[in-house]
């Protein structure tokens, strides 16, 4: 169900965002869970141009809310 929309925004942010997914049952994917508390699935963790946490969505995300929430980001 959230596939269509990643692949949205990964499309819409091509260029100024690097959209890159994990599976938590992957041994890489269940670390990076792990790590950053991962509690439901699908998460969407939004880093910014330094590497530092800026939200967490649980759930099926908004494909404009997440766009427009990027395109806000300072790019260093």
């Amino acid at each position: 169900m959230a596939k269509p929309i990643v692949d949205g925004i990964e499309r819409d942010l091509k260029g100024r965002a690097q959209v890159i997914r994990l599976s938590v049952i992957s041994e890489v994917g269940s670390q990076v869970a792990r790590r950053y508390g991962v509690r439901g699935v699908p998460t969407l963790i939004l880093f910014d141009a330094e590497g530092n946490l800026v939200d967490q969505i649980i759930g099926v995300p908004s494909r404009d809310g997440i766009v427009d929430r990027v395109n806000a980001l300072p790019i260093s």
